[in-house]
């Protein structure tokens, strides 16, 4: 696994896919879209577990990546100002569990600019405001306490659009996130159009499957038609 970026202040982009990201957006109207994709990348790509919605949510976008200094986190500001239509915010916040890095007056500017949600390997808050304004976000814990920054200002300690470790997966700008009540799966950009096929193929053959199952079948009926559950 590459190490995180150790060098502050790094502001970089990617290029957007629009259209592959309408395939994605597609398979997750599925049910466990996130458990389709983690099947067809052969069970890699998912998040720790400890990693969860802070309410009833599922999203896709391509991650802008954020690398915050483990023991002096400062508010992703930053990624605000960078962040497009479809993006995904993706946090490595040193797992820290007591100290949010994201909250609803936040959740609040990135929605205006039409990013889509935010995975964070730490903490967030403000769970109640994001929730009325239905702007997810998956993290290991929710917590009061904010960071240094509405006392001190400074804002400059992180580096955008950099490989980083969240979750204990590598995630590089650009990698696509399918997040859902269970947790969160990175498709890395460079196999993506050929996984979201994959997965579309698995969400249709599940639907027909659900459709056989629905007519009364039983485990034996299951096992004998598909060898598998």
């Amino acid at each position: 696994m590459p190490e995180a970026c150790n060098e502050l202040r790094v502001f970089n982009d990617f290029e957007r896919n629009p259209e592959l990201l309408t395939k994605f957006d597609k398979v997750l109207e599925a049910y466990s879209a996130a458990a389709i994709f983690a099947d067809v990348q052969y069970r890699t790509g998912v998040m720790d577990s400890a990693i969860k919605p802070a309410f009833r949510s599922k999203v896709t976008g391509q991650a802008v990546t954020v690398q915050l200094s483990k023991g002096d986190l400062v508010d992703p500001l930053k990624a605000l100002e960078m962040g497009q239509p479809g993006d995904v915010i993706v946090v490595d916040a040193g797992g820290d569990l007591n100290t949010s890095v994201c909250g609803g007056l936040m959740g609040g500017l990135a929605k205006n600019r039409g990013i889509r949600g935010m995975i964070v390997d730490g903490a967030g808050r403000d769970t109640d405001e994001l929730e009325d304004i239905n702007w997810p976000i998956w993290t290991r814990a929710i917590t009061p306490r904010g960071t240094h920054t509405m006392f001190s200002g400074r804002k400059e300690e992180l580096s955008i659009n950099v490989p980083i470790a969240c979750g204990g997966v590598v995630v590089n700008p650009g990698d696509f996130i399918v997040a859902d009540l269970m947790g969160v799966v990175v498709v890395p950009l460079g196999i993506a159009e050929e996984v979201v096929k994959l997965a579309q193929e698995q969400a249709d053959r599940e639907v027909a499957t659900r459709e056989w199952v629905a007519k009364g079948k039983t485990v034996e009926d299951l096992l004998n038609e598909f060898g598998r559950i």
